[in-house]
């Protein structure tokens, strides 16, 4: 368990923000991390990401259900593979992506900052411009204003000039952009490997201890040589 810094409470969560864009899996690794980390999670899921995770694992994400669901969802591997993982969720709480009157919606709640994984282009326009429609857009916006730390995976290809332009906004307001882009020096045998290489280069920007990549130490060859 992380300890209590300066101007911390017991429980200073991470928020996380999951948007519409492909790449559910990144956030299920992102949010076991962070468990496995002893973090605590305050979880705010778009309505838009719902019907992608429908879409990518066969989950309805239901807010009367939704501890049920985060389960089975966290449990499911990078190829859809139900029951690979075994994780506690205590950790988590859940608001409403249409409750704008959330915790996370003043800067007065207590967070370490905030992720946001997948980040739909529509999401970063809306947290470029301020625009606040949802409590995900909301708590991004506050975790800028208060100072604190805003990682941005954004999941598309190609990007065009307008979402380059908000790119560039989010940059400049202190967010750190990351693009869901794997490596491949690491070793990857299996698409869980891919995945948790973005997973743990967000982490990295949020400043999170993991373990989920092998990390670059200058020995060329060796992640080949680790899958022989």
């Amino acid at each position: 368990m992380n300890p209590v810094k300066p101007g911390e409470t017991p429980r200073t969560p991470w928020i996380v923000g999951v948007s519409g864009a492909s790449g559910t899996p990144y956030a299920a690794a992102v949010l076991r991390a962070l468990l496995d980390a002893g973090e605590s999670v305050d979880l705010v899921v778009s309505r838009a990401s719902r019907l992608t995770l429908l879409d990518e694992t066969g989950i309805a994400f239901r807010d009367a259900h939704w501890q049920d669901d985060l389960r089975e969802w966290l449990a499911r591997g990078a190829d859809g593979k139900p029951s690979t993982f075994d994780v506690g969720i205590e950790g988590v709480r859940h608001w409403s992506a249409g409750d704008l009157a959330a915790g996370p919606s003043s800067g007065s709640y207590p967070a370490k900052g905030m992720i946001v994984v997948p980040a739909s282009t529509a999401c970063v326009a809306g947290v470029a411009l301020g625009l606040s429609k949802d409590l995900l857009q909301r708590a991004a916006s506050v975790t800028l204003k208060e100072g604190r730390k805003l990682v941005v995976a954004v999941r598309e290809t190609p990007l065009n000039g307008q979402t380059l332009r908000h790119l560039v906004t989010l940059d400049d307001l202190g967010a750190a952009v990351v693009p869901a882009s794997p490596g491949f020096y690491a070793g990857a045998t299996h698409i869980q490997d891919l995945v948790d290489f973005v997973a743990g280069r967000v982490l990295d920007s949020a400043g999170v201890g993991h373990d989920l990549y092998r990390r670059w130490k200058g020995d060329l060859g060796a992640g080949f040589r680790t899958t022989d």
